[in-house]
This record gives C-alpha cells, structure tokens and sequence, in this order.
C-alpha cells in the first residue's frame, strides 16, 4: 500500500483532493496533516472520515521537530503539499504568518524528504502553488510556465519564495518534485472571506456585497473539482521537475461575476430580479492589487490530456445550490474568528 501525505487536506481545495484520492485509490494509505486553522474544518470530510485507508492528523509544518517525527512514523511515497496561508488580504496586515507557513514550512517538509527518503524511486514531492506568483497582465496575453515571476503582495510573494525552494531541493539534491501553479479555485467549502461564498452570504443575510475598486480586476475561474482531477493527472503522469499551469480558461471581471451571481442568487432566492445587485458597493480598492490573471493550460492539456469540464456558468450554479443546501456548515464557519476579523475588515 503506497502511503500519501496530503498536507492542508482539510481546508478548501485540500478537502475535495482527499476526497477524490480515497475514494479512486483504495490501495492508498492517505494521510491528511491538517494545523486546522480558521480555514480547515473536518466538517468537509465526512463523508470520508470513516474510510480505511484515510487517516486525519492535527499538526503544524512550521513545528520543525513534529515533521522529522513525523516522517520517522510514517514510511511516506509522495506528498501533496497544499497547506498554505492563502488570502491576500490577511497577508498584507500579517505577513509573518505567510513566510511562517509557506515559506519555512515547505522548507521543513523539503527536509523531512530529502533525510527521510533514502532512495528517490518511486518518490514524489508535489507542490500546489498560484498563478499570483506571476504578477499582474495587461489587457491581453497568458502565463505560461515560464513567465517571468512578479509577485506583488506578501501572499504571492511567499507562494513565490516556496517556489524557488522546491526547485532549488529538485536542483541542488535531486529531489523529485513537481509544481503545479493554479488560477482562483471557486466551489463547495471554500471559507466565505473569498468573494464568491462572501458574496453569496452577504445576500443571503441582505449585507453589502464589498467590491474593490471599480470592480474592473479580471480573473481566471477554476472549479475546485476540476482542479482536484488535474491534481491527480500531475501526480501521476507529470514529468519530474516539472510546472504546470492549471486555469479554468474562465476570465470574468469581478463586476461582471457579481452581476451574474445576483442574478442566480435572486432566482434561487425568489426574489425580484435586481434585487442583490442593490447591495453591491465599491470600496477602497485593496493595496497593490493585480489588474488581470488568466492561465495557458495547454501544456497540461497537451501532455497529461487534462482540459477543465466544468463551465464557470454551470460551476456557479452548482456553487450557489451548496451553499444554498449548506447552512449549517456556513453558520459553523462564520462564527468566532471569521466574524471579527470581517467586521474589522469592512467596518461592519
């Protein structure tokens, strides 16, 4: 039985690559190393946690000590490495806490492989990592894989740093890596601080829906589901030392997504059509913010014969209906830290 680490397995895009992994490979030992921060809740894996071959444990990667004992435990064949700070804005009032976990807890799990792991065969070191570490485009053109990087807040920045780490350990050491860099993931269970679920649930509770800006920023829409197949695909089928850019070929103006939202919204909700658009409002647009992202996904369509299979109108849809069906797990995660840090935020 081949034994998987996926590190952050219980947060957003982490949950939905455990479920799909212990579902389709039953002769996996699937090991979820979760620090179950504000954004990961076990709520997401229920419907797994029972399964044989699933094993949850709580702990840190920045904790140097518990990964080396860690990995002494535990004969590990491949990591899945998605654990990460993620949301932009956290990373510009507490950068600290981005270069603690993205930076120095990759390091930490770069280590444990390269000591632990006396032979490379059959190994695998997969890092998930963003198109932000790319920086911002103009009004036309693609990242491709070798796009020069550009990071511009804290987040992308330590998203970078770990980049360049993992290529370094593959580089300098030998160790087998691939890195996979994605566009903005939307779908079930993703913490409601990222504008579609924030949205979605400041409609429901009649709350202005804060846009930055003019709403003008343009993003590449990935469904979360897609992202976990093509997770998969990379993990076993990409190339070693490898990138691969994973995008959705979905780009829609912030305005323009909110519009089509309050519309599915407004259906959904029975109410007059127009009447979630009302509570939209522009605020101060966030500091350093990127104009445009959008991804080249040829080389992974071209070689690993993955092409996104969810519309990002039909994704939409799906993503409101979740939540929609999903009050509980909202209420669950809206409480506590999330709701001060909301206020604080937008000066509710």
């Amino acid at each position: 039985m081949k034994t998987l680490l996926i590190t952050g397995g219980a947060g957003f895009i982490g949950s939905h690559v455990i479920r799909l992994f212990v579902k389709k490979y039953p002769d996996y030992q699937i090991l979820n190393l979760d620090t179950l921060t504000y954004a990961g809740n076990l709520e997401n894996l229920e419907d797994v946690e029972s399964a044989p071959n699933y094993k949850f444990i709580k702990g840190d990667i920045t904790d140097e000590k518990f990964i080396d004992s860690f990995f002494q435990k535990w004969s590990i064949d491949g990591v899945i490495h998605l654990a990460a700070e993620s949301h932009v804005d956290r990373s510009i009032t507490d950068p600290m806490a981005f270069i603690r976990t993205n930076i120095l807890g990759t390091v930490n799990l770069l280590n444990a492989c390269k000591s632990q792991w006396l032979s490379f065969d059959d190994k695998l070191f997969y890092h998930i990592s963003t198109d932000e570490v790319y920086g911002s485009l103009g009004d036309t053109g693609l990242f491709i894989e070798e796009t020069a990087y550009d990071p511009k807040s804290p987040y992308s920045a330590s998203k970078a740093s770990s980049d360049h780490l993992v290529r370094a350990y593959y580089n300098t050491y030998k160790l087998p890596i691939v890195i996979s860099n994605c566009s903005n993931n939307y779908g079930p269970n993703q913490f409601p601080e990222k504008l579609i679920p924030l949205s979605i649930n400041n409609i429901k509770q009649g709350k202005e829906i804060p846009i930055y800006g003019k709403g003008e920023n343009i993003r590449d829409w990935l469904y979360v589901e897609d992202h976990a197949h093509a997770i998969d695909e990379i993990y076993h089928k990409g190339a070693n030392g490898q990138t691969y850019n994973i995008g959705g070929n979905n780009e829609w103006k912030n305005i323009d997504l909110i519009m089509l939202l309050c519309e599915i919204m407004d259906r959904k909700l029975g109410k007059e059509p127009g009447t979630s658009a009302k509570l939209i409002t522009f605020v101060k647009d966030r500091a350093g913010h990127d104009l445009r992202y959008a991804i080249d996904s040829g080389k992974i369509s071209k070689e690993l014969n993955w092409n996104p299979s969810v519309t990002f109108e039909t994704g939409l849809e799906k993503t409101v209906d979740w939540y929609l069906e999903n009050n509980l797990w909202l209420e669950h995660v809206t409480s506590g830290e999330y709701s001060s840090y909301y206020d604080k935020q937008y000066n509710r």
